[in-house]
């Protein structure tokens, strides 16, 4: 007997039953995403190694084990890690962002070595935006209004909270960075060795995020970001505070959020919840006004963020939604009939598009034909019998309401169907 093959760890199939809730969330987002007229980007699943190690052998992404491997060329090549690299490379190489503004989102696969457990995958899918050519807090703030927007939409408000913070300049981010140098050095054999690692890297807004509990105290005596904000960086941090208090969306200012790889500068922000058990975090991002210049562009003002799709999906299942991607219209036949039942299957389809037409095909008696009808959750049924096959008639026939058959002439079928339908939309 052949070995069973299955999926590799970390990476898992959607089968249908799961689509309706992906079709549900991306349908919520795109309409959104319309509305405040950003635009799709598609950049390929392998970019050049050298793109996410120019970012920093020290950030996240190089440190998250990415599938990393060399073509038949000889080329290293990576699987994307996280999207925005690929999307911001794009932009440069096709000449995007040459004295113009983009509002741009994308939507797809990252991948990530990382190990398995729920909510964290090795294969998982992101939802981002990029906003590239513009400075100041107005593009942060409507970013923050737009991921609002997609919760308030989604019915999860009162399950998430906004956590922000400011990095200030680079400038700033640097002094910062070297107060914490010297402070975890003091504390040094009080760190783990992942901490060490990163500071041994000169990484050390990384430790600040650290998950190990025996290092909380030491975090919280930290120097905090607040007192290397210059006058400047504060007012604008406050801008968008003021910004989202009058659109009274809740937020928390947390000290301790920060980013580490080093393009990121000003605004930082998570959406959190509680729901999902350490897998918290549901959508991050920030302003990273040197990630342009760095992979190879003019200095160019950015923000954005990405959220991850399995998060969302299973907050929403936690809050109880239950969706079903169901027939609106069964079709049985006599077998005689079967051809002319095809036949009549295309017209309605080609005449209603928007109209979920599930025909049967293969064997079975009428009796059996009709217990898949309403096994299948469909709300009409149409019958051609070998009577409506002599009277070049069909028979629409209600499942869920009580309501007489309709009987009406095959040419009249794509009438009767536009009609009903357009009554229940």
């Amino acid at each position: 007997m052949a070995t069973k093959l299955t999926a590799i760890r970390g990476m898992n199939d959607i089968l249908p039953d799961d689509i309706v809730y992906w079709d549900y969330l991306f349908t919520h987002f795109r309409r959104l995403a319309d509305s405040y007229c950003y635009r799709e980007i598609r950049t390929p699943l392998v970019e050049s190694t050298q793109l996410f190690y120019r970012l920093g052998e020290a950030t996240d992404i190089v440190e998250k084990e990415t599938y990393t491997f060399d073509d038949r060329n000889g080329d290293s090549l990576t699987l994307r890690p996280e999207g925005t690299a690929g999307t911001i490379r794009a932009g440069i190489e096709n000449g995007l962002f040459y004295n113009q503004i983009q509002r741009l989102w994308y939507m797809g696969p990252i991948f990530r070595h990382e190990r398995p457990q729920k909510g964290r995958y090795r294969q998982f899918y992101q939802i981002g935006m990029e906003a590239v050519g513009m400075s100041g807090p107005d593009i942060d703030t409507e970013l923050l209004y737009l991921t609002w927007q997609l919760w308030q939409n989604l019915g999860l408000a009162d399950s998430v909270r906004l956590e922000i913070n400011s990095l200030g300049s680079f400038a700033e981010r640097e002094q910062y960075t070297q107060r914490l140098i010297e402070y975890f050095t003091e504390h040094k054999a009080a760190l783990d060795e992942d901490s060490v690692r990163r500071l041994e890297k000169k990484n050390p807004l990384r430790i600040l995020d650290s998950k190990n509990p025996a290092l909380n105290e030491l975090i919280a005596n930290a120097p905090s970001i607040s007192e290397s904000l210059s006058d400047e960086s504060s007012a604008q941090f406050e801008q968008i505070c003021t910004a989202l208090e009058a659109a009274k969306i809740p937020y928390i200012i947390n000290p301790r959020l920060v980013r580490g790889i080093d393009y990121y500068c000003h605004l930082v922000f998570e959406w959190i919840t509680n729901d999902l058990g350490a897998q918290g975090t549901l959508c991050a991002g920030g302003r990273y006004d040197a990630l342009v210049s760095q992979i190879g562009g003019a200095d160019t003002p950015a923000v954005g963020f990405a959220m991850g799709m399995e998060r969302i999906l299973l907050l929403l299942e936690a809050q109880g939604l239950k969706l079903e991607a169901l027939p609106d219209v069964y079709f049985i036949s006599d077998v005689e009939a079967r051809s002319q039942a095809l036949l009549l299957s295309q017209s309605v389809r080609r005449n209603c598009p928007n109209l979920k037409l599930l025909t049967h095909c293969g064997a079975g008696s009428f009796k059996s034909q009709m217990k898949k009808a309403d096994k299948s959750g469909a709300q009409y049924v149409l019958i051609l019998g070998e009577d409506e096959l002599a009277q070049n008639t069909i028979t629409l026939k209600p499942l869920r309401q009580k309501a007489m058959p309709q009987t009406v002439a095959q040419d009249e079928l794509v009438k009767l169907l536009t009609s009903i339908f357009t009554k229940e939309q």
